[in-house]
């Protein structure tokens, strides 16, 4: 069978839309808006059968209803406890579920934090994570709906994935939460070198114009202040420092 490739769509100011296809049939996570990824499946050629959903930020669904109205049979799927404010779905799952698309199997993992209903999906067998807005390049998503703790917990269920495990966070942050935390890592944490040199890397590629996803589950391990936080507490405090660094 042919490999699953992955695809970023840019839009808006820093979104990432990520385009799923084999052997001419596609899903779509987190579509903000509909034309650019309409642009972008029909210029492959891709049927869209599937979009999915993390969470109900309008800069996340936002494009559904237009992808609906041009591939009407496309199943719509999305945190059942979301129903509300994700209306267009037509499958509800929840953390521990199992689906298959393109031919391989999805598991849905809960990871509340950013909103209360927040899931990511991940692919083991072709090792993709597609995890919204809760695990960034170098960081995490604001608490807009849950606590420091929730968070905590969601981080480490994914830093528990393999290693290699590529990680693709819906938006372009990379630069600015590696500057923060190279500014804020204590100089004797085994991390700041690496912190560093991830940010140097990211700094020439952003120079370039390309983008910094994916990262993986490694390196996020390594280099990623909140998912290295030991407890609550003290991802609670990163949190509120990087909500008011103005670097």
């Amino acid at each position: 069978m042919q490999q699953l490739s992955v695809e970023l769509v840019p839009l808006l100011r820093d979104n990432y839309v990520f385009v799923l296809h084999r052997q001419g049939l596609a899903a779509v996570v987190d579509p903000a808006l509909a034309e650019p990824v309409i642009a972008a499946l029909e210029r492959q050629g891709l049927e869209l059968v599937a979009i999915l959903h993390t969470h109900h930020h309008s800069d996340h669904i936002g494009g559904t209803p237009g992808l609906l109205a041009r591939w009407p049979g496309a199943a719509v799927l999305a945190s059942r406890e979301d129903r509300a404010r994700i209306p267009l779905q037509t499958r509800g799952v929840a953390g521990g579920d199992r689906f298959e698309l393109l031919g391989e199997t999805v598991q849905v993992i809960d990871v509340p934090g950013h909103t209360r209903a927040h899931i990511a999906y991940y692919l083991p067998v072709s090792g993709h994570l597609f995890c919204g807005d809760t695990l960034f390049a170098g960081g995490c998503g604001r608490l807009f709906e849950g606590s420091a703790a929730q968070m905590r917990a969601s981080l480490q269920r994914l830093a528990e994935l393999p290693a290699a495990t590529q990680v693709w966070c819906a938006h372009e942050y990379t630069e600015a939460n590696l500057r923060w935390a190279a500014a804020t890592v204590d100089p004797e944490d085994g991390a700041a070198g690496p912190i560093r040199e991830r940010l140097a890397a990211v700094i020439s590629k952003r120079a370039r114009g390309a983008a910094t996803i994916p990262s993986t589950v490694g390196m996020e391990r390594a280099t990623n202040l909140f998912v290295r936080a030991t407890s609550s507490e003290q991802l609670a405090v990163l949190r509120r420092s990087k909500d008011q660094w103005q670097g």
